[in-house]
């Protein structure tokens, strides 16, 4: 358990979805934790699961999709280098000028998908909500991600809470 922090719930899963309302479009939903500000209330995240739309596969052209789960509001998916980003998935087929559209190479990536064994938690959300941003590249189709995420719900202690408030509000 991290200092500063007690536990307030057993394990909790958190289940959102995304969907595109046109192909290629930046898109981003909040997820409600209805935390309790006036306790103090964060929400321990412990793993984080996205589950992707497949890009489309179009001749002589790579396509992809991609996720990310974070604290803040954000403006593009970011990845695990940006402070308020939790968790990323991308799924892509790289397929060059002479391929046809069944000769592309698929490729998927998620990290991180749970918390290391040597590690409490993969980050702590200490605002009500949580982001979950969707964006595809060179797809005839809208896409989807849902995800699902794991963790408890704990009271954090004056200056903790503020600490974890501050540093949110201030990597958006």
């Amino acid at each position: 358990m991290p200092t500063g922090l007690k536990a307030t719930s057993s394990p909790i899963q958190i289940g959102a979805q995304i969907v595109q309302a046109a192909p290629n479009v930046f898109t981003s939903e909040s997820i409600e934790l209805s935390l309790n500000a006036l306790d103090n209330e964060v929400f321990v995240v412990t793993q984080v699961n996205l589950d992707l739309s497949a890009p489309d596969s179009v001749a002589a052209l790579s396509t992809e999709v991609e996720a990310s789960l974070s604290t803040t509001q954000r403006t593009t998916v970011g990845s695990i280098a940006d402070s308020n980003v939790l968790a990323t998935s991308r799924q892509e087929i790289i397929c060059n000028a002479a391929m046809t559209p069944d000769g592309g190479i698929a490729f998927s990536r998620e990290d991180p998908t749970f918390t290391a064994l040597s590690e409490d938690y993969i980050g702590i959300i200490a605002t009500s909500n949580a982001f979950l941003s969707l964006v595809g590249v060179n797809n005839g189709n809208p896409k989807a991600c849902s995800v699902r995420i794991y963790g408890y719900r704990a009271t954090a202690n004056a200056s903790v809470y503020a600490a974890l408030v501050q540093s949110e509000v201030l990597s958006a």
